[in-house]
């Protein structure tokens, strides 16, 4: 017997947040955040990397889409307690829908969103247009976001999801904004921008961020 999302859920909730409390952040790129004032907002992260992010960012108005999977509806959930506005849909189904209540949600209420750029099923690190579908529709930036944990539990799964250990220091990266160019969105135009989305997706040249990415496998 299947148990009720919502009976399931709200100890989850109560574990992710006393988990993500634990955590000790170290965030750069606050900025570029900052500077994007009054310009709808993108962040673009890889699926891996996104545990502790909807907690960290809980204070700004946020919308993103989840997957139409039953185990989304316990993502959903969770993220609704933290403020967060959900659609459903992923690449394989309910997507373009999924993209359009997002915009709809950035445009009437003034939100950022946020989206896993390479799931929900992969390749992994491997983006999909989402994010730059998103900022084209919304006349708004993608920003990239990196996240490396010290000490992390990584899982056998499509994206070797990295789950941060109790208590140990997650850096967090903003980098710069950027507005796709949103032309046609003919196929050229789209291996264009996702080609330009994976390259703004590394860490900075010279920055410790960069010997993080070697170290976790990012």
């Amino acid at each position: 017997m299947r148990l009720p999302a919502g009976l399931i859920g709200w100890p989850l909730k109560l574990l992710y947040r006393l988990w993500c409390a634990s955590l000790r952040y170290d965030v750069s790129g606050r900025d570029f955040i900052k500077a994007g004032a009054g310009t709808p907002l993108v962040f673009a992260l890889w699926h891996d990397e996104i545990f502790p992010v909807p907690y960290l960012v809980r204070h700004l108005s946020l919308a993103t889409i989840v997957s139409q999977h039953r185990d989304g509806e316990f993502v959903a959930r969770m993220l609704h307690s933290l403020g967060i506005k959900t659609a459903r849909g992923s690449s394989n189904r309910g997507g373009l829908q999924a993209i359009r209540e997002t915009v709809e949600l950035m445009r009437a209420e003034g939100r950022a969103a946020g989206i896993a750029i390479d799931g929900p099923t992969g390749p992994r690190h491997e983006p999909k247009i989402g994010a730059v579908l998103l900022a084209c529709a919304a006349d708004g930036v993608v920003v990239p976001v990196r996240v490396f944990a010290e000490r992390a539990k990584v899982f056998n799964s499509w994206d070797k999801f990295r789950l941060p250990l109790p208590f140990s220091r997650v850096h967090v990266a903003f980098y710069p904004p950027y507005r796709p160019h949103c032309p046609d969105l003919d196929e050229e135009t789209l291996r264009t921008a996702l080609g330009e989305l994976q390259t703004r997706m590394n860490p900075l040249p010279g920055s410790s961020l960069a010997g993080d990415a070697g170290q976790h496998g990012a």
